[in-house]
């Protein structure tokens, strides 16, 4: 199964737990192959958060991960062999202050990656709010 949670900076909050299984950290910084470049990132949290800026950044984020895929799609293969077999979370910050919807999160695109290139897998897609 693949789906996502959010990394929290400092002490959890009353409540909020980490998933159990393979938690894999895709912010921006990291080298994970589902992960945004900070160009990408930067432009969408620079602006007003609209829904023009998120098509942007969805766009741009797509086309960075079918890039990705279509140079090297091992990490992919990878990542839906590790997910067929064990619970895998991909972790972000978001929702935050700023960008407050989860269905508006790169982690949320990136789930919609994996369920059309890897069909068989168990994909779940978080409650958009």
């Amino acid at each position: 199964m693949l789906a996502r949670y959010r990394i929290s900076r400092g002490k959890p909050k009353p409540g909020e737990r980490l998933p159990d299984g393979v938690r894999q950290d895709t912010r921006k910084h990291t080298s994970h192959c589902l992960r945004p470049t900070a160009a990408v990132v930067g432009a969408f949290l620079a602006g007003p958060m609209d829904a023009a800026a998120w098509r942007r950044f969805a766009d741009a984020y797509r086309a960075v991960v079918e890039e990705r895929f279509r140079v090297d799609r091992g990490p992919f293969d990878r990542l839906a062999e590790l997910a067929s077999e064990h619970d895998v979370y991909l972790g972000c910050s978001c929702p935050t202050q700023k960008q407050p919807r989860v269905d508006r999160c790169h982690t949320y695109l990136a789930l919609q990656f994996m369920a059309q290139r890897y069909p068989e897998l168990e994909v779940v897609l978080p409650t958009s709010g």
